[in-house]
């Protein structure tokens, strides 16, 4: 298994951070490669520049300006997404990456002369998981229509393999949560990864290093 997780929080001590920690952790237990794309600590840039959508289709020198994100992609067969949910969508720094990695030929294949729509071009991705944290309640985001959910799940979703497993996880209510309901999330996302990766052997637990 090779998992990519796309972390956006800007602060390193965010519940957030809890949470990738527990996916990374999860993911290394399960004897996963993992790579971790933090997108705050690395100061990216989301803004897709004049230069970059004039050539948006010129591939593969399109992919130059994120080159190593591009490899991550093309890299990983499981996709986690770990972020909070502000405005009931995604961080504008999550939303940029999307718009910049996420490229022709790389995430999705425009349409040419014998195909007449875009198709899928992230079909060896076969595992896709969204953690998130939402200050809205559960009805009030469902009302407004889950907007972020619907891009990563959805969205890229569809251009992934088929069958795709997929899970998700949010901690509502954020602004007024508790320690309890912190720690409740965190087991509800250990079971989601559980489910999405599968669960460690017991003998590979039994072996694992203690960490005190």
């Amino acid at each position: 298994m090779r998992a990519l997780v796309v972390y956006c929080h800007p602060s390193p001590g965010s519940f957030n951070a809890a949470i990738r920690d527990l996916v990374m952790d999860k993911l290394r237990t399960a004897g996963a490669e993992a790579r971790l794309i933090d997108l705050y600590a690395r100061g990216f840039q989301p803004v897709l520049t004049m230069p970059e959508w004039t050539g948006y289709l010129d591939y593969p020198a399109n992919q130059a300006p994120l080159a190593e994100d591009v490899d991550h992609i093309r890299w990983c067969d499981t996709l986690i997404f770990v972020y909070p949910t502000w405005w009931y969508g995604l961080p504008a720094m999550l939303k940029g990456w999307l718009d910049r990695a996420l490229l022709p030929d790389v995430a999705f294949l425009m349409p040419d002369e014998t195909n007449g729509t875009i198709r899928p071009g992230l079909t060896h991705i076969t595992r896709l998981g969204v953690f998130t944290t939402c200050g809205a309640s559960w009805w009030l985001t469902k009302v407004v229509g889950s907007p972020g959910r619907r891009t990563l799940l959805w969205g890229i979703g569809l251009i992934c393999a088929k069958p795709l497993k997929t899970v998700f996880a949010a901690h509502y209510l954020m602004d007024s949560s508790t320690p309890a309901s912190r720690a409740k999330h965190l087991k509800r996302v250990a079971a989601k990864m559980d489910k999405l990766i599968g669960r460690q052997p017991v003998a590979a637990r039994q072996n694992a290093p203690a960490t005190g």
